[in-house]
């Protein structure tokens, strides 16, 4: 049995669960350690988002040196206020030569926090939606109360789903609607440990609703580890824990649950 983790943060490690960034990058042998645990709970392959334009050539670093391990580049929304299309986009576009990289993310709108006036956001994403369309990379998206404006952008910049995936919304913790609509975009959706929070019901009635041909699982890692684990650090052997959790929720075997969701990550992201 194979899994795959669509969105760990490698990178970066757990800050605490009162603190909501990180205060080091993970060292090479913190990376190491983690990616060895995850072969071993049977994790073969591991996506890696940036954030910044500071984590990003790191995000790629990693994924060069470990096999199944994969890179997104890309500005999270908290970061949008400081975007700079001419100087990001150029450094993505150099780091992107990597066949590692095989996805831009994480980007996004976030609502909740706000840390970025919300035009600043909208700007980002749609300069690196259109730097991914350019490239047929698909996109790694962020939503945090901020669904009708997201969505919107995608139509407007896509268009009609035309068979192929475009991009995966990930720890999917919207509702049914938002899901349906973003699948008929042609992007899919990634359910993180949120799946097995006790209080997460909301989460686990849009995994029912949904087909499982169109999710995908991850972590989130160093965040949203998932229960026993909530509050301690997340990281990717973990997704295995996610996968069982949205097996149950289906009504499917968790080998049935991880056929399906490596599949689609294999499928969007174009990896061996």
């Amino acid at each position: 049995m194979e899994l795959a983790d669509s969105h760990g943060h490698l990178t970066m490690v757990f800050p605490g669960p009162e603190a909501r960034f990180p205060t080091r990058a993970a060292t090479d042998a913190e990376v190491a350690a983690q990616v060895a645990r995850a072969r071993d709970a049977g994790v073969t392959r591991i996506l890696v988002p940036a954030t910044t334009r500071d984590d990003a050539p790191r995000c790629v670093e990693v994924a060069e040196r470990f096999e199944g391990v994969f890179a997104g580049v890309g500005i999270h929304p908290h970061e949008a206020g400081g975007f700079d299309e001419d100087r990001d986009l150029r450094l993505f576009e150099e780091l992107a030569r990597s066949s590692r990289v095989v996805a831009v993310g994480e980007i996004g709108l976030d609502y909740h926090y706000d840390l970025a006036p919300r035009d600043a956001q909208k700007r980002a994403l749609k300069a690196q939606v259109a730097f991914a369309r350019e490239r047929s990379l698909p996109v790694l998206l962020h939503n945090r109360e901020s669904e009708a404006d997201l969505l919107a952008l995608l139509e407007e910049a896509y268009g009609p789903g035309d068979g192929k995936p475009r991009g995966v919304l990930h720890s999917f913790c919207a509702d049914v609607a938002t899901g349906e609509r973003a699948l008929s975009l042609g992007f899919l959706v990634s359910f993180s440990g949120m799946i097995t929070f006790r209080m997460a019901e909301n989460v686990r009635a849009a995994a029912r609703a949904l087909p499982l041909g169109s999710m995908l699982v991850e972590t989130d890692a160093p965040y949203l580890a998932p229960v026993p684990f909530r509050g301690k650090p997340n990281e990717p052997a973990y997704v295995r824990r996610t996968a069982a959790m949205l097996a149950e929720v289906k009504g499917v075997s968790l080998e049935e649950a991880a056929r399906e969701t490596t599949a689609g990550f294999v499928r969007l992201f174009g990896t061996p």
